[in-house]
């Protein structure tokens, strides 16, 4: 996960000085970019049922995956 401190961010102001947009460097904003759609994903997901670290080496041994 990018650590916000280190982004190098700038920012865009407008005539009195108030911030109004930012600019990120592209790696930067496709690390972010991919954080969130990891969240996006983990938050679908937080209903689904689990199994346990056996039960899916198993199924993957199963399905000739291991």
């Amino acid at each position: 996960m990018i650590d916000l401190k280190q982004l190098d961010v700038q920012y865009v102001t407008n005539q009195i000085g108030e911030k109004t947009a930012v600019i990120l460097s592209l790696t930067s904003f496709r690390e972010l970019i991919e954080d969130l759609e990891d969240l996006a994903m983990a938050a679908e997901r937080r209903d689904e049922p689990t199994i346990s670290h056996h039960e899916l080496l198993s199924e993957l041994k199963q399905d000739g995956l291991l």
